[in-house]
């Protein structure tokens, strides 16, 4: 490997007849790794041999570049820092400059995007793989007016795929360690697609290496954005394996970025959504006085109210008059959007969260840790694959689940289902429509959400008392 030029040593003719010191060995070798660091990541260009000293000027230079964009003292030297964050794992991408055919900073000119996951990593199930990127795909829908959409055949907008050392892009990966992957900005052809170095060891957790974390990083680079010099970004070039999984979300730098691309996600409006056949349900952001909303989970937490609808939901507490509108992902970033079923047990401080199969436990903003685990662990029989609503009774300290026109109720101080259930909703619940989308105690009263109307019902009287629309709660 060719070496930096201003680093050359100047030794007598009699240093040849020595071998190197481990000393000697040690620099050497410091100026190998520089060398190739910068010719990267810092469009360095040398040639040892036709070194010429007044080029050392031009080579400090880009030291200070690299370490002033990376937070480091730009000293212009090659300190024990310095080298430390040459070591570290890092995207493949370079931090100046850009790979050669990349022209000018490009975006995608629609806003529905594909994806494919061209072939696996043997590190993890393929589940995982695809969850891990799912994820990562989500983190920009969120703040963007993009959607994506997975295809698993044919060409997609970005291709996925794991592969080692040379891989027919003429940037070849370098084994375990330092460079974990590389994405193209938007673009026909190669040009969005997403390259792992299947030499690393890639992880669910921070055992190894996060892939959920690096795809988020490079599907950023799919979608048009370079690095960031800010050490809390996402974009940040450098592998951060003590990020918190479980409260990951997007620094304001990164959603600053993207959103100067793409600009922000549809912003909620007081006008009534009226649905289309061209516009499919769910891709535009909720109005909460459309007459025709309704909920897909409701929740109390600490004394407050959680609405929740596609991806986002309502936050209403006794303290603010109007609800606050947040995106699910902002206060917990590894749950699902479109959510079946929620509900808080107060004894414990929990708020358990229902999607498909699987159900999940938060306490405040952090997802606990263990889930999330199937809804069969809870009792119900193979046949139900999901749940349709959920209340707790904090007095009773019985949970009830709503499954079509049945429901189930789950003692919770013995944590296990009753004898006896299901029963029909009809039956004990008279007067309430039998497909239930959510339910919510208060007051006394148990309010049974259908659709765009509400029903609520008094359990000592066992008759529903009045018929609202399901957003009254949101001052509509």
């Amino acid at each position: 490997m060719m070496h930096l030029a201003f680093l050359v040593l100047l030794c007598l003719p009699v240093c040849s007849a020595y071998p190197l010191s481990g000393a000697a060995k040690q620099e050497d070798s410091n100026r190998d790794l520089a060398q190739q660091y910068l010719e990267n990541y810092y469009n360095l260009k040398t040639d040892v041999k036709q070194f010429r000293r007044k080029e050392s000027n031009l080579i400090v230079k880009k030291i200070q570049q690299m370490q002033k964009f990376l937070g480091l003292a730009a000293t212009g030297k090659l300190d024990s820092d310095t080298l430390g964050v040459m070591r570290k794992p890092r995207c493949g991408v370079p931090d100046v400059g850009h790979f050669h055919t990349f022209p000018d900073i490009p975006k995608w000119r629609k806003t529905h995007l594909t994806y494919r996951i061209v072939n696996y990593t043997p590190d993890l199930p393929k589940d995982a793989v695809d969850s891990a990127i799912e994820k990562a795909v989500k983190v920009w829908e969120e703040v963007t007016p993009l959607t994506f959409s997975r295809l698993y055949e044919g060409e997609a907008d970005i291709m996925i795929s794991f592969a080692v050392k040379e891989h027919g892009d003429f940037y070849s990966f370098d084994g375990s360690g330092q460079s974990l992957a590389h994405a193209y900005p938007p673009g026909p052809g190669l040009y969005g697609d997403i390259h792992f170095d299947d030499d690393e060891n890639w992880t669910e957790d921070a055992s190894g290496t996060n892939l959920f974390l690096v795809a988020a990083h490079e599907l950023g680079h799919s979608l048009g954005l370079f690095h960031s010099a800010n050490t809390e970004a996402l974009m940040y070039p450098l592998y951060n394996s003590f990020t918190e999984l479980t409260r990951f979300r997007l620094s304001q730098d990164d959603v600053n970025g993207i959103q100067s691309l793409y600009g922000p996600p549809p912003a909620s409006t007081e006008e009534p959504l009226v649905p289309t056949k061209s516009v499919p349900s769910g891709s535009r952001t909720p109005a909460k006085c459309d007459p025709a909303l309704s909920f897909d989970a409701i929740s109390t937490l600490r004394g407050e109210y959680l609405f929740f609808k596609d991806r986002y939901f309502w936050r209403r507490s006794h303290w603010n008059s109007e609800p606050e509108f947040h995106l699910i992902s902002t206060f917990w970033p590894s749950l699902p959007s479109y959510l079946d079923a929620a509900y808080e047990v107060n004894s414990r401080d929990t708020v358990f969260i229902f999607k498909g199969n699987e159900f999940w436990a938060i306490r405040g903003n952090e997802v606990q840790a263990g889930y999330p685990r199937g809804i069969h662990t809870l009792g119900f029989p193979p046949t139900i694959r999901k749940i349709d609503a959920a209340v707790s009774d904090k007095e009773k300290k019985k949970t009830y689940f709503f499954v079509e026109d049945k429901y189930w109720r789950f003692d919770e101080n013995s944590q296990s289902m009753e004898q006896g259930f299901p029963r029909l909703i009809a039956d004990d619940f008279p007067g309430v429509e039998p497909k239930v989308d959510a339910v919510l105690q208060a007051f006394g009263f148990f309010y049974f959400f259908s659709g765009s109307s509400q029903f609520e019902f008094d359990p000592n009287a066992r008759m529903v008392t009045r018929i609202l629309k399901s957003n009254s709660w949101l001052h509509c």
